[in-house]
């Protein structure tokens, strides 16, 4: 029996020490990383706490847009091929800037004239042009104070973000089905993400459960916050969410069930994935200590698994 413990034990070993290894630094020492997008090779990535947008080509980083006050925090390529940049600092702000950085146009309001209160979190690209904006909640304190996430619209071609959706436990990561009819929404508060059908216009409807995160797998801690942060939607319809407080990112089945659990040595602040050429790889942006307020961490390249 000791022989048998000490196989396991080492057989084990093996695949942390694969699991680990698999794991490469690609980015490291940034502050607030979040909305990693791979365009033409090149990796896009945003700081919160660093206020900035950035390129890696492979070999260096270059910081492309600084706007003290913003906090990005969201990232997402437009039909135009220019970004929608999320700023999470409260008042919230979106931001459009080319492939350069060099800001075209910033809103701070909604279709009503009313501030962007409780920041904006995450941005989505529909297939039409139409864009998805999350609003997230006022953030005072280690213990949430209210339900007030909202989901914005921008039609295509359109100047304004109309509210589409309210009433949301801290909306979040935001996607959409490659087949366009279905919206996924990441509640942190709530630690669960709902689903919505897109009709006619972009307007959302049948508001729905689609995973309970704690129902799915053991939280690994008791925060509010460990609930899903921001996701992408693969080509099957496949969603990968990463789980903050988590260190991990989760991959969930169009019918919600666990597909597969991707383990981040790097930090326990796990907050967004990318997808490689081919969706062969993962790009994860990670946090090493969720308690950290400079927010201190990199970009991580992980072997996917389909």
């Amino acid at each position: 029996m000791k022989t048998l413990s000490m196989l396991v034990c080492a057989v084990s070993l093996v695949f942390t020490t694969l699991a680990q290894a698999a794991e490469v630094s690609v980015v490291s020492n940034v502050g607030g990383p979040e909305g990693p997008l791979l365009v033409d090779g090149m990796l896009y990535y945003v700081g919160w706490t660093s206020n900035t947008l950035s390129r890696w080509d492979g070999k260096t980083s270059t910081v492309l847009n600084d706007a003290p006050g913003c906090g990005h925090n969201g990232l997402a390529l437009t039909s135009r091929r220019t970004f929608l940049i999320a700023c999470t600092n409260d008042p919230g702000a979106i931001i459009e800037t080319d492939l350069t950085g060099r800001q075209l146009r910033k809103w701070d309001t909604d279709a009503n004239g009313a501030a962007l209160a409780g920041g904006v979190n995450d941005i989505v690209v529909a297939a039409d042009g139409g864009a998805y904006a999350t609003i997230f909640g006022p953030y005072v304190g280690p213990v949430p104070t209210s339900v007030s996430g909202r989901i914005l619209y921008l039609a295509p071609g359109g100047d304004r973000w109309v509210e589409v959706a309210s009433d949301l436990n801290y909306a979040n990561g935001i996607g959409i089905s490659p087949d366009q009819k279905t919206l996924y929404v990441s509640e942190t508060v709530g630690n669960c993400i709902l689903k919505f059908s897109v009709v006619a216009g972009g307007a959302l409807s049948h508001r729905s459960n689609f995973a309970l995160l704690n129902v799915l797998i053991r939280n690994p801690s008791g925060s509010w916050w460990l609930g899903p942060d921001s996701m992408k939607v693969d080509s099957r319809g496949d969603i990968y969410v990463a789980q903050w407080f988590g260190g991990r990112v989760l991959k969930l089945s169009p019918e919600g069930k666990l597909l597969h659990v991707f383990k981040i040595a790097s930090g326990m602040g796990t907050t967004n994935v990318a997808f490689s050429e081919g969706e062969k790889e993962l790009y994860v942006t990670v946090v090493k200590d969720p308690n950290d307020a400079k927010a201190i961490g990199q970009v991580v390249r992980i072997p996917n698994v389909r």
